[in-house]
């Protein structure tokens, strides 16, 4: 990385608010629709909230793709990049269509069930198990599937590693542990350690499994190793589910997943004859072997009904004074999960009357869109003007496993080897002013190294991820720019409280993941603290405000598995 990259930057985050005013008149002196507030052009808590505000009331009906929601929130934020005055990002439109298959099990004739030993174990949706399928078929049946336990189905050549090895699922179900080898043992020698890697993820869990040739992927839930209760993956396989067709994204899918809780587990493994807990302590060392669960085998029938539509992307785009055709994207995720009661036809909740059923989505992720929108603010008056062009990129379906970007990813308005970085906004924390400055990933990339100067002129220090076991990095938008070698920066503030210290900062995060991660009490709250949240834009918008203003690609570090793909990228952008 070229010295200038750093050079100054120990400045930005002090002058991110010192920019000249917007101009009186022309397209940024339009009003904002619906929020009902004036506008200003620095980075301000008042702005942030009343985008937020807005975003996550209940007239956004928490968002879900292919609604009305969608609609609204379409409206919303092409009415506030015009305002900006900003250029359409897709040519001369605001959107990016994103194909999507929408399917919705029907739980009263869906069933599934373990057959042991000639006796049936009928599993409850919901309560035992949750299930899906990627095939947009109306119907998929597994039938006297036979079980085989895989471990944690990580199939690595690189680490030597293979839970598959000389073992053929084809037509049979395989149960897996979630989580990487070595995590619930901590063996620091096998992987990363506690910290997750990509083969830790479900997604991966279930890739692999359909490139193996399975007929269905089950995965053993626990709150350690997924890093979230089993409530979040009830409440995320429930109602209408989301994917890319297969013409959008041919890679293999399985029939069927899914997961189960982990006392059903142990209660399979011990009905089999098999001790769960020694099976899992031995999946954890190498040269683990599959264990085939004897007579037992899985049956199950998913009726689902199925919509083809389309979602979109919203992007908006800041032409680059000097070099429009290099640019670094700005993205966070519009989409959450929805009315509850209206997927269940009507406005009263599956659970019961009166219950909220709106997932307003305030903090994921009503929070990065405003910060986004505060960023891009920023910009249009920024003083000399970017020499590249700034992308803000507002995707959906991230709630559907990273669509929406993915499709960006797969179709980038700007080739990615021209993209110079992607800086992702995702649930920003809303804890006050905190010492310690969150990077998801802290080591990936020289991005590091960009925001550690204005990240110290606030008075701040980088550290890693509270919770580097539950595989934060992979489970946000920035991963779709990450595999295809884009230079990936998502950072937050921390949970060391100015003011209170770690413990009160510990407190409220695990009280949010606790009470309101993917629930309908994640809900926007004129209380919430958000100092930190102005320190951690003015040095997000910091980093652009440095890359847009260099020659620099920044790359990942020597030895990160990205950093390949980055290297044939720029080659070919180079290339005579």
């Amino acid at each position: 990385m070229k010295h200038t990259l750093l050079f100054a930057a120990a400045a930005l985050a002090l002058a991110a608010c010192s920019q000249a005013p917007a101009p009186a008149d022309g397209p940024q002196a339009a009003s904002a629709p619906a929020a009902g507030h004036g506008f200003g052009p620095e980075i301000s808590a008042e702005d942030f909230a009343a985008h937020v505000k807005v975003l996550a009331s209940d007239e956004f009906g928490g968002r879900a793709p292919g609604t009305d929601g969608e609609q609204k929130t379409a409206d919303y934020l092409v009415a506030q990049f015009q305002r900006l005055g900003l250029k359409p990002g897709n040519g001369d439109s605001w959107f990016q269509d994103v194909p999507m298959v929408a399917t919705t099990a029907d739980e009263s004739s869906s069933w599934a069930r373990f057959t042991i030993g000639g006796e049936d174990r009928p599993l409850a949706w919901g309560t035992d198990m949750a299930l899906g399928t990627r095939t947009a078929q109306p119907r998929v049946a597994v039938e006297n599937s036979e079980l085989v336990f895989v471990g944690y189905g990580v199939n690595a050549p690189e680490a030597g590693w293979n839970d598959y090895a000389g073992l053929d699922v084809k037509g049979k179900t395989v149960v897996i542990l979630v989580n990487d080898p070595g995590f619930h043992a901590g063996d620091d020698s096998l992987f990363a350690g506690k910290k997750m890697t990509y083969y830790g993820r479900w997604t991966y869990k279930y890739e692999e499994a359909a490139r193996q040739g399975a007929a269905a992927a089950l995965i053993v839930h626990d709150d350690a190793g997924a890093g979230y209760g089993w409530d979040v993956v009830r409440n995320s396989w429930s109602g209408e589910q989301y994917d890319l067709p297969v013409s959008a994204d041919p890679e293999p899918r399985l029939p069927m997943q899914g997961w189960i809780t982990g006392e059903v587990a142990t209660e399979l493994f011990a009905r089999a004859g098999l001790d769960f807990q020694q099976l899992r302590a031995a999946a954890n060392k190498p040269g683990f072997t599959a264990v085939d669960l004897g007579d037992a085998s899985f049956s199950a029938e998913l009726n689902s009904s199925i919509e083809e539509s389309s979602s979109r992307n919203i992007l908006a785009v800041l032409p680059g004074s000097q070099r429009p055709e290099e640019a670094i994207v700005y993205t966070a995720h519009w989409d959450h999960l929805g009315d509850h009661g209206a997927s269940h036809g009507g406005g009263e909740s599956a659970a019961g009357q009166g219950e909220d059923h709106i997932y307003n989505g305030a903090i994921d992720n009503a929070t990065g869109v405003a910060g986004v929108l505060e960023i891009a603010e920023a910009f249009t008056v920024q003083d000399p003007a970017p020499e590249r062009s700034v992308v803000f990129l507002l995707v959906t379906l991230e709630e559907s496993g990273l669509l929406g970007s993915k499709y960006y990813a797969a179709n980038p308005v700007i080739p990615l080897k021209d993209t110079v970085a992607v800086v992702n906004l995702d649930a920003m924390p809303v804890v006050g002013p905190t010492r310690d400055f969150v990077v998801i990933g802290l080591g990936n990339s020289e991005l590091d190294e960009v925001l550690r100067p204005i990240a110290e002129a606030q008075g701040r220090v980088l550290v890693e991820e509270d919770g580097v076991e539950k595989g934060f990095f992979f489970r946000s938008d920035h991963f779709s720019f990450a595999k295809h070698g884009v230079p990936a920066l998502y950072a937050k503030g921390g949970i060391d409280h100015v003011e209170k210290g770690v413990d009160y900062g510990r407190e409220v995060q695990a009280r949010y993941i606790a009470e309101a991660y993917h629930k309908p009490a994640d809900e926007f709250d004129p209380a919430w603290d958000l100092r930190g949240v102005v320190q951690d834009l003015q040095a997000l918008y910091g980093v652009g405000r440095e890359l847009a203003g260099n020659e620099a690609w920044p790359n990942y570090v020597e030895g990160n598995a990205f950093r390949a793909a980055r290297d044939a990228a720029r080659a070919e952008a180079t290339a005579p």
